[in-house]
C-alpha cells in the first residue's frame, strides 16, 4: 500500500496563489483545492476528441458548455466520421437548446503564426449556428489567451458535470492517436514532421468538486467588463468607435452549485493559472496585478522532490527553469530528471528556430554538467521514423504531484500568458504513478494492458532512467548505422543541449527574449527574479 500523502506539503495554500481578488477557491472552506474528485488523463487528441463528442452530443436543453481555445478549426473533426466536426457538433447542441459560449483568442496581427483570420473565422461561423463565440484580446502586448478548457454542465443531473483541461484546442493537427500518424486535418509545420505532422498531446478529464472551479476560470474571463479587443491601443482606438459595434458577452446564467463529489473519488485537484499584469487601468479585475500560481505551484513541487521528475512539455526553456531544476539536482543526490520533448522546433528560419534552440539550451546546459548520470531528454519518432512533435504539457513527480495543462516549462507560460493547469493529488497514491508508466510503455513500444508487467524495469526512478537510456541507445545508433535490419523496439531519441556560437547566442538573443519567451511580471518581480 503506498504511504499516505500529506497534501499540505505538495499544494499551494490560498494565501500562496497570490490573488486576493479572484473567486476560485470561494467554495473550498479555507482550501485551495477541492476533494473527492475522479480525474482520467485522456492521452492523444483522438481519445479525447472521441470522449469529448460522445459527451456533448448527449447534452439536451437547459444544459450548459463553456470553452475557451488559443486556436479553433470549425471543420476539425473529433471523431473520422462525418457530422462529427466542431462547428456541427457545437451547432447541434446550440440547437438543442444546451447554452453553449466559447472565447477564442484573438491573435495580434503581428505573430510568427497568424491564427486571427483563421479564429475569426471559426467564430464567426459558430454565432452563426447558434453559439455565443467571441475573439478575446485582453492579453498583453504580444501575449496570448492559451487556455484550453471545456465545461459541460447538466441541469438535471449534475453527477454527469465534467471539464476538460489540458494542452489540446479544437483544432486541426491535434485528432493522432498511440500511432502517431497525424491528423489527417493538419496544418504546416516544420519539414521535418511532414505533411500530417504526428502529434502527442494529454488532456484532463475531470469529474467532482473541480468541474465548478473549471467553470469559475471560464466565468471570470467572460464577466470580465473590459472589451474584448482589450489592447492598450484598442482601448484608445475605442474611443472612437460608435456605441454597439464593439461585442459584448451577454449575461451568463447563475452558476449551478459545485457537482456532488463522485463515490470513491481520491483524487484531491487544484487548480493554478497564469495571468499576467495588464497597464494598471486595464488589469484583470478577478487577478489585479497578474497571478503566477501555475510558477509557485512549480516551484513548491519541484523543491518537495525526492526521486523523480517525469516531464512532457511542447518546449523547456530558459535559464530560470535550469536553476530550480539544478538547485534540486544539488539539494538530492538521488533525483533524477528525464524530460520528454520535441526532437525539432516547430519553426524554421533564424527567428523561428534559433531562438527556440537557444531557449532549451539556457535551460539543459547546467543540468548536463552538473548530473549527466541523473538527467536525461529525449524526443520520439514513430515507427517510419518521422518525429513526433511532443505538445503534452504534463509532469509527476515522485508520483504524488500529477500536472496536465496548457502551460509549458518557460518564461511566457510562468508570467506572459494565460495559462491553466490542473494539479492533482492523489490519496490513494496511484494516479501518477499510472499516467508516468502508461507514457513510459508508448514510448518504450510496449503494450499497457497491464502496466505491472510491461514497465516492471521502469517502477524506480533509476530503473526508469537506465531503461529510457538503452531504449534511445538502440534506436539512435540504429539509425547512425544507416537504418540496417530491423528496426528497434521503442520511440525514444535522445537529445543533447544544442551547441550555439556566440554569434548565434547573441543573434537569437532578441527574439527569444522579446518574442518567443517574454517575462509578463511586474518590474519588482523581475529585479528579484521571483513569481
Amino acid at each position: 500500500m503506498p504511504e499516505p500523502v500529506d497534501i499540505v506539503d505538495w499544494l499551494l495554500p490560498p494565501d500562496e496563489r497570490g490573488n486576493a481578488q479572484t473567486r476560485i477557491d470561494a467554495a473550498h472552506e479555507g482550501r485551495a483545492w477541492s476533494e473527492r474528485n475522479a480525474v482520467r488523463p485522456l492521452i492523444h487528441g483522438a481519445t479525447y476528441f472521441a470522449e469529448l463528442y460522445e459527451r456533448i452530443e448527449a447534452m439536451v436543453a437547459g444544459d450548459f458548455l463553456a470553452f475557451t481555445d488559443w486556436q479553433g478549426d470549425a471543420d476539425e473533426r473529433l471523431t473520422a466520421e462525418p457530422g462529427s466536426e466542431v462547428l456541427a457538433v457545437l451547432g447541434r447542441a446550440a440547437e438543442r437548446g444546451v447554452d453553449v459560449r466559447g472565447l477564442v483568442w484573438h491573435s495580434h496581427a503581428s505573430v510568427a503564426i497568424d491564427a486571427e483570420g483563421d479564429n475569426a473565422e471559426f467564430a464567426a461561423r459558430l454565432r452563426a449556428r447558434g453559439v455565443e463565440a467571441w475573439l478575446d484580446m485582453r492579453v498583453r502586448k504580444r501575449g496570448s489567451h492559451h487556455q484550453k478548457l471545456v465545461v459541460l454542465r447538466h441541469r438535471d443531473d449534475p453527477t454527469r458535470d465534467v471539464a476538460f483541461v489540458g494542452g489540446i484546442d479544437l483544432c486541426h493537427s491535434r485528432r493522432d492517436d498511440e500511432q502517431h500518424g497525424g491528423d489527417p486535418q493538419s496544418d504546416e509545420m516544420a519539414t521535418e514532421y511532414g505533411a500530417t505532422p504526428p502529434w502527442h498531446d494529454v488532456q484532463a478529464e475531470i469529474a467532482g468538486p473541480a468541474v465548478h472551479d473549471v467553470e469559475t476560470v471560464f466565468r471570470e474571463r467572460w464577466e470580465d467588463p473590459a472589451p474584448l479587443d482589450g489592447s492598450p491601443r484598442r482601448w484608445r482606438l475605442r474611443r472612437t468607435t460608435p456605441p454597439g459595434l464593439t461585442p459584448s458577452p451577454s449575461r451568463l446564467p447563475p452558476q449551478l452549485p459545485p457537482p456532488p463529489p463522485v463515490p470513491g473519488g481520491a483524487h484531491v485537484v487544484q487548480l493554478l493559472r497564469t495571468y499576467p499584469q495588464l497597464p494598471s487601468r486595464h488589469d484583470y479585475p478577478f487577478a489585479e496585478g497578474g497571478e503566477r500560481s501555475v510558477a509557485r505551484g512549480y516551484t513548491r513541487a519541484i523543491e518537495h522532490a525526492r526521486r523523480l521528475v517525469y516531464v512532457e512539455d511542447q518546449y523547456l526553456w530558459g535559464r530560470h527553469v535550469g536553476r530550480m531544476f539544478t538547485t534540486a539536482l544539488e539539494r538530492h543526490r538521488d533525483l533524477f530528471i528525464i524530460g520528454v520533448v520535441p526532437l525539432y522546433p516547430n519553426l524554421e528560419g533564424v527567428l523561428g528556430r534559433l531562438p527556440q534552440l537557444e531557449g532549451r539550451r539556457r535551460a539543459m546546459q547546467d543540468l548536463v554538467r552538473i548530473a549527466p548520470d541523473r538527467v536525461a531528454v529525449y524526443g520520439l519518432e514513430n515507427h517510419a521514423g518521422t518525429p513526433v512533435y511532443v505538445h503534452a504539457k504534463t509532469c509527476v513527480i515522485d508520483d504524488t504531484w500529477t500536472t496536465i495543462g496548457s502551460d509549458n516549462f518557460n518564461r511566457r507560460s510562468w508570467t506572459h500568458d494565460s495559462e491553466l493547469s490542473a494539479v492533482v493529488v492523489d490519496r490513494d497514491g496511484d494516479y501518477g504513478r499510472r499516467l508516468r508508466l502508461t507514457l513510459a510503455a508508448e514510448h518504450l513500444d510496449r503494450a499497457a494492458a497491464d502496466l505491472s508487467d510491461v514497465t516492471a524495469d521502469c517502477l524506480e526512478p533509476e530503473d526508469m532512467f537506465a531503461t529510457f537510456a538503452s531504449s534511445a541507445a538502440r534506436l539512435d545508433a540504429w539509425h547512425e548505422g544507416g537504418s540496417i535490419g530491423p528496426r528497434p523496439a521503442g520511440r525514444l531519441r535522445s537529445i543533447k543541449p544544442p551547441e550555439l556560437g556566440p554569434w548565434a547566442r547573441a543573434v537569437a538573443a532578441a527574439p527569444y527574449t522579446l518574442l518567443h519567451d517574454p517575462d509578463g511580471r511586474p518590474r519588482r518581480l523581475r529585479r528579484t527574479d521571483d513569481f
